[in-house]
């Protein structure tokens, strides 16, 4: 029988779902200007358009012209850490979290208990859907948003489920010492793909470090290393970014995406926190001035997907809460509030960052931000 966590068994989805909208009191034409408004006023166009229908799930796409009728996890898991974060709103009250709650209860369809180890599947599992491979970041992303919800809430349920995600990400880590680079996580169990990327490590070393501090379990502590070592050794590139991935060929696709400095950037920051090592801070700092400067040019940040540009921007929240730099919340205020004037449709709070429909991914991104732009640096501990 699929494990629910805390509270969130007890709630049920349809009449929650109802309470959330009808306690945000925001339409299309209500004057919103602040970030806590703007993120309830893009959550609530989320759950009102991207609403699937059954056990809290959505839609990968609004319209929907997909085949399947629910999301993969990792979109799902996106508007659940938007759900989470607006709980963590100063003042957010009970009712944003239980909506967080029940996101987390919603992941239930996609986890597979019958493997070993044990993890989600990228989509939902019968009897809902045919289930699929694991990818070892979507089950980092949610490993971090329980860590977060535990932070917030204290639920063990999701420390452990989050310490048995870790042990899955363990498992992915290449062991073929012939193979170029070797070591790394790789990103899925699919057969179709060997890569090891900067987005399988990354947010592995973030998720094993936050285990270490809050468990101080030291194995925790050793793979976060690893992990962060890897990438370090095998996926920075000479001007101060990370490239993307290596191929068992030895092939480096160098694309630079924010989410890969993010995720990095936050590893040394916990890292340094989990050892006292400056060097580990020195490094976040170098690589979060090198991403400001270089998606500051050309206007890269714009170009880049939001749903990585969320990412981003938490870790440098996560490093604005050790080593505060204004720049940080800065560029991304900057950021939402060019969304918020020129990707939303006033109409619906939906966003439109390119042709077609709006992606759940997106949607959930720009929550994310908005939602962010409201905590306190006070609270920037609490982040995962």
């Amino acid at each position: 029988m699929p494990r629910k966590f805390g509270i969130s068994s007890r709630i049920a989805a349809g009449v929650l779902a109802v309470a959330v909208l009808g306690s945000l009191h925001l339409t299309a034409a209500d004057a919103v200007t602040g970030p806590a408004s703007r993120a309830k006023a893009s959550y609530e166009a989320l759950n009102k358009y991207f609403d699937a229908g059954q056990q809290g799930l959505l839609l990968e796409e609004y319209p929907n012209t997909q085949t399947n009728p629910y999301s993969y996890v990792w979109p799902y898991s996106q508007a659940a850490i938007a759900a989470e974060n607006l709980a963590g709103v100063p003042g957010a009250g009970q009712t944003a979290s239980e909506e967080a709650d029940r996101r987390i209860a919603a992941y239930e369809p996609y986890w597979n208990a019958g493997t070993t180890p044990t993890g989600y599947d990228s989509y939902v599992r019968p009897p809902l859907g045919q289930g699929g491979d694991k990818f070892y970041d979507d089950n980092e992303w949610i490993g971090l948003n329980l860590v977060q919800h535990y932070k917030r809430t204290g639920d063990r349920a999701a420390l452990a489920r989050a310490r048995e995600i870790f042990a899955l990400v363990v498992h992915g880590w290449d062991t073929d010492p012939s193979h170029p680079c070797a070591g790394g996580v790789y990103w899925t169990q699919a057969p179709w793909s060997q890569d090891r990327n900067t987005v399988s490590n990354g947010p592995g070393a973030e998720l094993g470090a936050h285990l270490y501090l809050l468990t101080r379990d030291k194995s925790y502590l050793t793979w976060a290393k690893r992990m962060y070592e890897w990438a370090q050794t095998c996926m920075l590139a000479p001007n101060g970014l990370y490239w993307d991935h290596i191929e068992l060929a030895g092939t480096v696709e160098k694309t630079q995406w924010s989410y890969n400095q993010g995720v990095m950037l936050g590893a040394g920051v916990l890292l340094f926190k989990a050892t006292g090592d400056g060097q580990y801070l020195r490094d976040a700092k170098s690589v979060a001035n090198a991403s400001l400067a270089f998606y500051g040019a050309e206007d890269r940040l714009w170009k880049q997907p939001t749903r990585f540009n969320s990412i981003y921007f938490k870790n440098l929240l996560i490093l604005d809460s050790v080593a505060p730099d204004q720049r940080y919340k800065k560029t991304m205020q900057a950021y939402a509030d060019r969304a918020w004037t020129e990707a939303r449709d006033p109409a619906t709070n939906l966003y439109h960052f390119a042709e077609g429909p709006v992606q759940l991914l997106e949607q959930a991104g720009i929550t994310q931000i908005q939602a962010l732009l409201s905590w306190p640096r006070s609270d920037y501990s609490l982040l995962a």
